[in-house]
């Protein structure tokens, strides 16, 4: 089994709650969540033993790539959502970046899911290799008075690349387990309906609202 796995939340900052939701790739069953308040590794600990207890067989697993989290799951192929990383480097760059440097990462990016892991960081490779001295420099910051990288944004989004390359082809290097190479069937197939029932039910207490929520995944495999 392929567990997809998000949270999303709901809610302003100050009565702002959520749910993690485990899902199988395959069967796209609803198969286990837990509400929270934040995003934490210990969720996604406890939901995987809680999957385990019950007698399941996690193959691999498909996330968002929130920090730590690799490491807390590295007893499976782990898949980096390649939706989520593209966003990363969208949040860095820009949707129009001006740098050259910046446009050619953002090209390389582009190519995620049609490339090889091989291919792909070479390409990453050869980047680095003519905007190496480019990206290295520094400043000093004005405000703090420490040195900075000139072009820390750019740095930063080749960081997460470089970061999260081990888990962005897990799906192609694990071609028999069919791993989604993204999220997508939580992001949309299930978050997308729980933030229109919510909102739909705005005048709510919050306890109310974890009823509609838990109503609607306990009923989600019904409807498959």
């Amino acid at each position: 089994m392929t567990v997809v796995a998000d949270a999303t939340f709901f809610g302003r900052k100050r009565d702002k709650f959520g749910v993690l939701v485990f899902k199988d790739a395959i069967s796209n069953e609803i198969l286990i969540w837990k509400h929270i308040e934040t995003e934490q590794i210990k969720d996604y600990k406890y939901l995987i033993s809680e999957l385990i207890n019950k007698g399941f067989t996690i193959n691999g697993v498909v996330v968002d790539g929130k920090r730590g989290l690799f490491r807390a799951l590295e007893d499976y192929p782990v898949q980096m959502c390649h939706f989520h990383q593209k966003m990363i480097l969208q949040r860095y760059l820009t949707r129009k970046p001006k740098l050259d440097a910046s446009k050619d990462l953002k090209k390389i990016i582009t190519r995620l899911t049609s490339t090889t892991q091989t291919r792909f960081e070479n390409k990453l490779d050869l980047w680095y290799q003519e905007y190496e001295e480019f990206i290295s420099e520094k400043s000093i910051n004005l405000t703090t008075g420490k040195e900075q990288y000139t072009h820390r944004r750019l740095v930063a989004a080749y960081k997460s690349l470089r970061r999260n390359l081990p888990y962005l082809f897990t799906d192609k290097n694990y071609p028999d387990m069919n791993i989604p190479n993204t999220t997508n069937a939580l992001d949309g197939g299930v978050f997308a309906q729980l933030k229109k029932l919510t909102k739909l039910h705005q005048g709510m207490s919050r306890s109310l609202k974890t009823k509609l929520i838990d109503d609607y995944l306990v009923n989600y495999n019904n409807r498959l």
